[in-house]
């Protein structure tokens, strides 16, 4: 998130879509109504009508999967109208950088493409740069290489007709939600977009995001009290997991994971530090050689660098090592073991059928939850024949949030301190003490037994514990950073010495000669000389105030900063575009309000001023975004199972390079009669995730006994289904029993001229228990993913419904 939860009672006009916050998200919701009571418009886009559109001023349907159709057309209705913040785009977007002559797009398909690969050679996409290497710029926004006018070429087939006729969403309804949201566009005014996996879990799931980004651009809703681009989490460290390196492809602090074409930590900073020729550009990214260099220090403190970073595991060049792609290796039998820690993949990942086969492929399983899984169980579900499957499941039992101390960084960034309550159960463990054992236990058998590579595990850094129990606030000091030798650094006008031993005061100070340590950059400054998590002080300037900042409770990364790139929201003298709202302004030489986004003067300062998008390689805000695999722009595809076999668009039906895979279990359905239904997955207020927790929970059970497939009243027509009555829900990757609820709340669309009905159905069920409680949503989902991160589909897939 850019901004956070409280944040949202600031908004002129919440535009919600891919999430139902009033059901799902309701500490969300409660900010969204109070801004509601403020005179704010609520927006809801949903395919459903949910309880959040039932507190919406604007509610407008669209068919799953038709999103970036329904963001093209916004951008256009923008761009058409001249409803742009122009002043915030001209001087803080890349709205008038020059770009490359190579660069065309044509009939879905952006220069580069290599049909073969299925990728981009993304060379093309390049800016113009002039003598000195800085990017070319037109401020008049005319020139026809321009980011804002290939923009305008690229959007001006998203028309009204055109996005309603694919969308399904009626003409009259676009223009009602996009006039209302873009008058936010004026400066005294903003605007805020909340999304979740609504709008995630697609093929083009981060290009939904960039579409959102680009609209906040051009109406400068980027960095003001709000705005912003807020994603709600699923759970409540979600954030603080991904901070923490959870994913494949970064290490802690959002830092590339290595390369084996990396082998020296030389070659690694030399290709992930991004360079800038331009004096007033921040280049943030370019302080990444002393952000790995202390998280190297962090984890093996007495060894050189250059040693430490040979340690870190290397992934292989170009290979794909996402959730997806893990399990297809998997199936494969490219591993011995795994270890399913607090998740439940046979019931949680798309295609869970091919997942749970995946899983009988391994010598060994280890499963570390509350309560017994369809993970953890595998072995004996549907379909398995136990005497067939040679993998040995272990259960280790973990105790519950509740029952152990840490801290969890929640949607809005704050990493907030919890204290153990209840003493954790029977033989039940905290995490950290069962990873803490573990690795001692591994470090020992190395020790005694020796085994391939062994330096990295014994060398590793491992004082987490205090008398042999995990220690949370260690390993907070140690996240934080602390410095190794001692160092005489500037602090404000005066020179100051640390000690060994001395936590790092911020992430500013960290050092890339190995004299710092830093188990997470972004969390340095959180845990100094206290525990800022554990602060809960609610005082407040009067400035502060008006927006709700409260910067004395917990703490937020980065330095405790609230609202992320906030020297946007002011002009190039430091004067805040709304003044009754202010989240920063110059006043006699020094920032108040929030933590500015760097210490520099306003941007009209030449000399000291920097640009406020300070973690871009060229300081603005990203319209055009060379980075990503699937375009620099976002364009419209079908998913890959669709109701249509041709769009309005392009020739160019689905995404060309999202990730998929070969074999029969990887077969899909693109306008195929037997599965001619849209299906998505959602949550219901009683449930959570895979429904481990709140599936063993009585009250909460009661209350959503059983697996459902709601309908349109027409569908149900059409099928002779009655509600209440069990269906079969099914299509080529496997079939479900569920009961029907037949409902107003779902309609048929028309698109392409052709009436195309959506079913919805819940993920939160499992074979274990209840046993007449119905299996996961996911034996349907196909295993078809972004090809920028890898997110399964599993909010637009097809399938037929039938009465049992």
């Amino acid at each position: 998130m850019t901004n956070h939860w409280i944040d949202i009672v600031n908004s002129d006009c919440i535009f919600i879509i891919g999430s139902n916050p009033a059901e799902n998200h309701p500490v969300s919701f409660k900010w969204v109504m109070r801004a509601k009571e403020k005179g704010g418009k609520v927006i809801h886009v949903d395919p459903r009508f949910t309880r959040t559109s039932q507190h919406a001023d604007v509610f407008a349907r669209l068919r799953s999967g038709s999103d970036i159709a329904f963001f093209g057309g916004m951008i256009n209705y923008i761009l058409k109208n001249n409803l742009i913040f122009k002043d915030y785009v001209v001087n803080y977007t890349n709205a008038a950088f020059i770009v490359s002559d190579k660069y065309e797009f044509k009939d879905g398909l952006f220069s580069g493409f290599n049909a073969e690969k299925r990728s981009y050679d993304k060379s093309s996409w390049a800016f113009v740069k002039d003598d000195k290497g800085i990017p070319k710029k037109d401020p008049t926004l005319a020139n026809p290489r321009c980011v804002y006018q290939i923009m305008k070429k690229h959007y001006e087939r998203y028309d009204l007709k055109t996005v309603s006729k694919i969308a399904g969403t009626p003409e009259k309804d676009l223009v009602e939600v996009y006039k209302t949201y873009t008058e936010t566009g004026k400066p005294e005014k903003s605007g805020t977009m909340l999304y979740a996996m609504g709008q995630t879990q697609h093929t083009v799931g981060v290009q939904n995001i960039r579409a959102m980004s680009i609209i906040q651009l051009l109406l400068g809703n980027i960095g003001v009290a709000g705005g912003g681009i807020n994603a709600l989490r699923g759970e409540a460290n979600v954030q603080g997991s991904t901070d923490q390196g959870l994913l494949f492809h970064i290490l802690p602090g959002y830092l590339p994971t290595p390369t084996a074409a990396m082998p020296t930590l030389a070659d690694y900073n030399a290709k992930n530090t991004p360079k800038s020729s331009d004096p007033m550009s921040a280049n943030w990214w370019g302080n990444r050689p002393k952000y790995v260099a202390s998280l190297l220090k962090a984890m093996y403190p007495k060894q050189d660098l250059e040693t430490a970073y040979s340690w870190l595991p290397k992934l292989e060049p170009g290979k794909d090592q996402s959730w997806l792609s893990l399990f297809d290796a998997m199936l494969k039998g490219a591993f011995k073991g795994f270890f399913a820690w607090g998740q439940n993949p046979a019931a949680s990942t798309a295609n869970s059928n091919k997942t749970r086969e995946a899983m009988s492929k391994l010598d060994w399983m280890v499963t570390v939850n509350i309560f017994d899984t369809e993970t953890g169980s595998f072995w004996r579900g549907p379909g398995m024949d136990p005497k067939k499957i040679k993998t040995e499941v272990f259960f280790l039992p973990c105790c519950v949030s509740i029952e152990k101390e840490g801290s969890i960084s929640n949607s809005g960034r704050w990493m907030q301190w919890r204290y153990g309550g209840p003493k954790p159960l029977g033989e039940t463990k905290p995490d950290g003490d069962i990873i803490y054992e573990l690795f001692e236990k591994i470090r020992e058998l190395y020790q005694k037994e020796g085994g391939a590579f062994p330096d990295p595990i014994l060398n590793l850094n491992w004082d987490v514990a205090t008398n042999h129990v995990f220690d949370p606030h260690k390993v907070a000091k140690l996240i934080n950073g602390y410095f190794l030798t001692e160092k005489t650094l500037k602090v404000g006008d005066a020179d100051k010495t640390f000690k060994p031993g001395d936590p790092v005061p911020a992430f500013a100070m960290l050092q890339a000669d190995g004299s710092t340590c830093s188990g997470n950059w972004i969390y340095c400054a959180s845990y100094t000389d206290k525990n800022m998590a554990a602060r809960r002080d609610k005082t407040q300037t009067e400035m502060q105030a008006k927006i709700g900042l409260f910067p004395g409770w917990t703490w937020a990364w980065p330095v405790n900063r609230r609202v992320l790139y906030n020297r946007a929201s002011v002009d190039m003298n430091g004067k805040p575009y709304q003044p009754e709202k202010a989240v920063i302004a110059w006043q006699d030489g020094k920032w108040v309000g929030d933590v500015p986004d760097g210490p520099w003067p306003p941007m009209a300062d030449k000399e000291k001023g920097r640009y406020p998008f300070i973690m871009t390689t060229e300081g603005f805000g990203q319209i055009f975004g060379p980075g990503r695999n699937d375009g620099p722009l976002p364009e419209f595809y079908e998913p890959l199972e669709c109701p249509v076999n041709e769009h309005p668009f392009s020739k160019q039906l689905h995404n060309p390079t999202a990730l998929i895979f070969a074999g029969e279990a990887e077969k899909r359905a693109v306008c195929d009669p037997r599965y001619p239904f849209i299906c998505s997955t959602y949550r219901v207020t009683e449930h959570w995730q895979t429904g481990v927790m709140t599936r063993w929970t009585p009250w909460l059970l009661e209350a959503e006994p059983q697996m459902f497939v709601e309908m349109s009243p027409e569908l149900a027509e059409m099928r002779g289904i009655k509600g209440g009555e069990k269906v079969i829900v099914e299509n080529m990757r496997g079939q479900l029993w569920a009961k029907a609820i037949i409902s107003e709340r779902i309609k048929p669309f028309t698109v392409m001229g052709e009436t195309v009905h959506q079913v919805g159905i819940p993920w939160h069920y499992g074979w274990v228990y209840p046993k007449d409680g119905g299996e996961s949503a996911n034996l349907l989902t196909p295993s078809v993913g972004d090809p920028n991160t890898g997110i399964p589909e599993t909010k637009a897939f097809m399938v037929n419904v039938r009465k049992a």
